[in-house]
């Protein structure tokens, strides 16, 4: 079943053209990853399905029903988007960062649920809990943001750029972590300069350039690509010169 379609989307800063007949979909289960070098317009796509930007013109359906113009109204659906750069609150505690991600739900006993749920991925996170948000390590806040996200209990999660600024190890622990969340039920569009831990997780994919989808397939398929190896993977292709009898 079709989570998300996104049918011919443009989107446009001014007179800069960002995305150009964009589409693509993500199905109720999957990981979806997108990849892309920077100024692709991974994060431009990414705002857009959460209301942030305004498409000029295209379709976004969401279980089959036009997606809602308000970044609110899109949380309120089921749909959370996890920033790239981390853009926790610094002046405000784990704790209240983590409240503020339920904004939208009035249910005390499914928050407090969300709450268990985010300190079972993230432990350190209940261990810093009257800790100004601003004073955590990166990777810290990264799970913050992370946990932000799911305490509004998504359908569909949008991760921009998680690994951004993370060391080699932690991008690791971040990837598993990923894969639980998928396991638990959630669905998860990830955009990621990352390609070789985009593709490993993900079930389809897409490589978007300057605005188009250029390629789309598994992630397997994509990830031995030569093309996709060649630009985003650093493997060199040997080439076979033709020779003249």
């Amino acid at each position: 079943m079709r989570l998300l379609s996104v049918e011919k989307l443009n989107v446009f800063y001014g007179a800069i053209h960002a995305l150009k007949d964009v589409s693509l979909s993500v199905g109720e289960g999957e990981i979806v990853s997108v990849i892309g070098a920077n100024g692709a317009g991974k994060s431009t796509l990414m705002y857009t399905l959460a209301g942030v930007l305004k498409p000029r013109s295209g379709k976004i359906l969401y279980e089959g029903i036009p997606l809602p113009l308000a970044p609110h109204e899109v949380v309120a659906v089921g749909i959370s988007l996890v920033p790239e750069r981390r853009r926790v609150l610094a002046n405000l505690t784990v704790k209240e960062n983590l409240i503020l991600g339920a904004f939208s739900r009035s249910d005390r006993e499914g928050i407090s649920e969300s709450l268990d749920y985010v300190f079972a991925l993230f432990p350190v996170l209940k261990q810093r809990l009257q800790q100004y948000a601003g004073t955590l390590s990166g990777g810290e806040q990264q799970m913050l943001v992370l946990g932000r996200g799911l305490m509004s209990d998504p359908k569909l999660l949008l991760l921009d750029e998680p690994s951004l600024g993370l060391a080699p190890i932690l991008v690791h622990q971040l990837f598993d972590t990923i894969r639980e969340i998928a396991q638990k039920g959630t669905t998860i569009f990830l955009a990621e300069q990352n390609a070789l831990k985009a593709l490993e997780v993900a079930e389809r994919a897409y490589v978007l350039e300057t605005g188009h989808i250029v390629l789309s397939g598994t992630g397997s398929e994509l990830l031995h690509n030569p093309a996709v190896q060649e630009a985003y993977l650093g493997v060199r292709h040997r080439r076979e010169r033709m020779l003249s009898p």
